[in-house]
């Protein structure tokens, strides 16, 4: 697989990433789960031109990012398991209720 191959792939990835939030305003899964295809098209990008170059710094922080979004999807799934708990609905259009 070329570097070439991995730059598209990643671009189809963030596409269906921004298509996904941009398209879905309602469920807030969905858009978790859209901004986590935004990370990955990261990723193959790091991976991508880390082999590409010989140097494995990419792969390294790739590690690390992934770590951190693994953390951030965690936090985010308890925020929404909350918000559930104490308004029976996940609709995105209500969470400006939370404002203080």
């Amino acid at each position: 697989m070329s570097l070439h191959h991995c730059l598209i792939l990643g671009a189809i990835l963030f596409t269906m990433g921004v298509m996904g939030i941009f398209l879905n305003r309602r469920n807030v899964i969905i858009i978790l789960m859209s901004i986590e295809l935004i990370l990955l098209s990261v990723h193959v990008n790091f991976v991508a031109f880390s082999h590409y170059n010989g140097d494995v710094t990419g792969q390294i922080f790739t590690f690390f990012v992934l770590a951190v979004a693994a953390a951030e999807a965690a936090i985010g799934l308890a925020i929404l398991v909350s918000f559930f708990r104490n308004r029976a609905t996940i609709d995105v259009e209500q969470i400006d209720s939370l404002k203080g």
